[in-house]
């Protein structure tokens, strides 16, 4: 409940900062722009970027603007990844293509990726540490560029990733922003190179258990919480982690039920509960959870040498990501 309202309490000073910055015209470009903003999501990215900042002595305000730069960003690629898919729906509300129309939700993206580095280009911090900012964002963002096609290519594929493949990808994909946020929080407190890989290394670990105990929620969330049908990305034939694991570890009736289901958009309500029962019989959750607690357990040995209140409140985010 602490955790919850430190989140809140961030978020609402991250969203006035944001918000006092995608002004402008023409106002439909901004109003793409913010529409995502606007329309919910936690900002555990530029919390990771304060709090970040603060274990090493830092406070919000220098911190501000990378943590704005980072949700910037994060709405640039959840923008483009909702055209790349084809999505209609995100926070309950029509995705920015759908409402705005492809050509401006484009530019929206586009506006928000420029508007990252304009940010931070003009932040009252050291030239040498905006130099800092402005090369691992843009690293950051190759990073996530990568992983996204890797996620298309095992898409596509029809040969079933090794886990170590799968690893890489979402190390990329949705790693790589959570690596970048404690990383520019560490460079908006410190030049300090070992504290700044400390908590590029947190921010890395954590995204991996983040992204793994997701992929779990994708097959055998509650729809009720998820608002996703069950078993959604055993259907669209992700091939996430828990998937992965059922699929090499099933045999005989089993294999054939899971493989009924996955990658099948005709497959059938009792399909995919039939899957999704093989699966929990198979002990996957309990496999997959132990995967992402191994990662949260890197992430916490790299804070082991700090203390205070931040690196309190890290240390909840990352049990809360987890559990």
């Amino acid at each position: 409940m602490k955790k919850e309202k430190s989140i809140e309490k961030n978020a609402k000073i991250v969203n006035k900062y944001l918000n006092s910055k995608l002004k402008g015209n023409p106002k439909s470009l901004y109003d793409a722009a913010s529409h995502l903003i606007v329309h919910g999501g936690k900002r555990l990215r530029p919390y990771m970027v304060i709090k970040s900042c603060q274990i090493l002595g830092g406070n919000t305000a220098t911190a501000m603007p990378a943590a704005s730069a980072v949700e910037m960003i994060h709405n640039f690629t959840l923008v483009h990844d909702d055209i790349m898919d084809n999505d209609e729906m995100r926070h309950g509300v029509p995705t920015v293509h759908k409402k705005f129309g492809m050509p401006i939700a484009i530019l929206a993206g586009d506006v928000l990726f420029s508007k990252a580095y304009q940010i931070i280009s003009e932040s009252n911090i050291s030239k040498d540490s905006t130099v800092q900012l402005v090369s691992r964002l843009a690293k950051a963002c190759v990073d996530v560029c990568e992983g996204q096609l890797l996620d298309v290519k095992m898409a596509e594929e029809k040969r079933i990733p090794t886990q170590k493949e799968y690893i890489a990808m979402i190390g990329k994909k949705t790693a790589a922003l959570f690596d970048v946020s404690c990383s520019m929080g560490a460079i908006c407190a410190t030049n300090n190179q070992k504290d700044i890989l400390n908590l590029s290394n947190f921010g890395k670990n954590l995204g991996i258990a983040f992204q793994i105990t997701d992929d779990l929620i994708g097959v055998m969330g509650d729809s009720k919480i998820t608002k996703k049908p069950v078993g959604n990305d055993l259907r669209e034939g992700k091939k996430s982690l828990p998937i992965l694991m059922a699929i090499k570890l099933s045999k005989g009736k089993d294999h054939k039920i899971i493989l009924k289901a996955f990658g099948n958009p005709k497959a059938t309500k009792n399909d995919l509960k039939n899957a999704v029962d093989v699966i929990q019989s198979l002990g996957i959750e309990v496999e997959v959870r132990s995967q992402a607690l191994k990662y949260a357990e890197m992430a916490k040995k790299s804070l082991s040498k700090y203390s205070g209140p931040a690196k309190t409140e890290l240390i909840d985010l990352l049990d809360f990501v987890v559990k």
